[in-house]
Order: structure tokens, then C-alpha cells, then sequence
């Protein structure tokens, strides 16, 4: 068992409460926003087991969210941490809250999260909130490790790849189906693009190859994403 086992629970868990919640956003395994101006952010964070490294990633989440939660899935012979009223007075201490997962997935609450956590990180707070923003659905389930994360800018220099699949294009080109292309083009942080000629880029073996691991649906003739995304 991983800890992505433990995400679709308690994001289903988050989305009942009024968030929408994407996974591995600027590493954490799972970042809620509601739909206030400005958003109520929220995050979790997954393992298999309540511990203190658990503990130790919810506290540094305090400084860009006004809810932070742990959760773990609950042991069978009620054994674990949940157990220990010394773990769980330390969570209510720092106002983490505690969610217990079961084997069949039912999340349920052993400390609230009552107590706001303060923002001290407005910069870095602000960095995850455009993250979830920009990232086109929710591709990475929450606890993931090991691969890489789909993050908003590679969802764009994938937009990109796919507009020049079928042959070198100028960037203004380009542009009208990722805003963003510009820099995208201009960077190469993947080594996906060859530049062809002033302002006009193809695309490269890595490219092609980045594009059979993530498949992107067609580029329409006129500019933008064709219907079937």
C-alpha cells in the first residue's frame, strides 16, 4: 500500500467540505482552495502511518495555509499513533487536524483543525495558490513519488510539443494556443524545442519522445485545443 491509496478518500473527503483539491501541488500531497476571493487554502498531508515526520511536513505547511491536516490510515489493531492521546494533544496543540482512513476508504475526524495556522510565507502562499490555478485538472494523485509532477508549466510546454508535432511553427504561432510560449520556446527547460530559425522553433527527439508518455489532444488548424480534451 502507497500513500496515493489514502488521496481519493480524503480529497473526496476535502471536495464535500466546498474545496477543490488537486494533488502534489509545490510538494504538497494534497492543496485545497474554496472559492472565496481570496481562497481558503487548505492542505493534507499523506503516510501510511501517524508519525512524527508527518507532523514535522503539516508544520511547515502552516506558513502558506489557513487549515492544515494529517492524514494516515488507522490501524487494524488500534495500535497506532491515533491511539496515543500524547499525539494527538500535540496535533490540537499546533492546530493540526488528524483524519483516520479505513481499509475501506471512510475518512473520519480524530482532531479537528480548529485552530488557524498562522501565514508567515505570503510569497510562497502565493506560489501555490497560481499553481493550483493554472494546472488543468487534477493529473497527479496526491502522495506520488518517484516521477515526475505535472505541474502548470508542464501541462504548457506540453501544449507547446503538441503544437509542433507537425513541423517547425513561429512563435506567434505557437503562442495561440499557449500564451506562454514565448518563454516556454525561449528556455527549453526540458530540451523538448530546437530553434529552427529566428523565431521559429521544431520540435526534438526528447519532444516526441515527452509526447508518447503524455499523450495531448490534437491542436486545431485555427488556434487553441480541439474538442476532445
Amino acid at each position: 500500500m502507497m500513500e496515493t491509496s489514502l488521496y481519493l478518500p480524503v480529497k473526496a473527503f476535502l471536495e464535500a467540505a466546498g474545496f477543490v483539491v488537486k494533488g502534489e501541488v509545490a510538494g504538497c500531497d494534497l492543496l485545497g482552495l474554496s472559492a472565496d476571493d481570496p481562497p481558503v487554502v487548505v492542505v493534507c498531508e499523506l503516510k501510511m502511518s501517524f508519525n512524527l515526520e508527518l507532523i514535522l511536513q503539516a508544520v511547515d505547511r502552516a506558513a502558506v495555509s489557513d487549515e492544515v491536516w494529517i492524514a494516515a490510515r488507522i490501524s487494524a489493531r488500534g495500535r497506532g499513533r491515533e491511539a496515543d492521546k500524547r499525539y494527538r494533544d500535540l496535533c490540537r496543540r499546533l492546530g493540526i487536524g488528524m483524519l483516520g482512513v479505513s481499509d475501506t476508504g471512510d475518512v473520519s475526524i480524530i482532531v479537528a483543525s480548529v485552530t488557524p495556522m498562522p501565514r508567515t510565507d505570503p510569497k510562497r502562499r502565493s506560489r501555490i495558490v497560481r499553481e493550483h490555478q493554472k494546472r488543468r485538472g487534477d493529473p497527479v494523485l496526491g502522495g506520488s513519488t518517484r516521477r515526475p509532477v505535472m505541474t502548470a508549466y508542464r501541462q504548457q510546454a506540453l501544449g507547446c510539443a503538441a503544437a509542433l508535432v507537425a513541423g517547425p511553427m513561429r512563435v506567434r504561432d505557437v503562442r495561440a494556443h499557449v500564451p506562454e510560449a514565448g518563454k516556454i520556446l525561449l528556455d527549453n527547460v526540458y530540451g523538448w524545442f530546437e530553434r529552427m530559425d529566428r523565431g521559429v522553433y521544431g520540435l526534438s527527439d526528447a519532444g516526441r519522445e515527452a509526447l508518447l508518455r503524455w499523450p495531448q489532444p490534437a491542436m486545431t488548424t485555427a488556434g487553441g485545443i480541439s474538442a476532445g480534451q
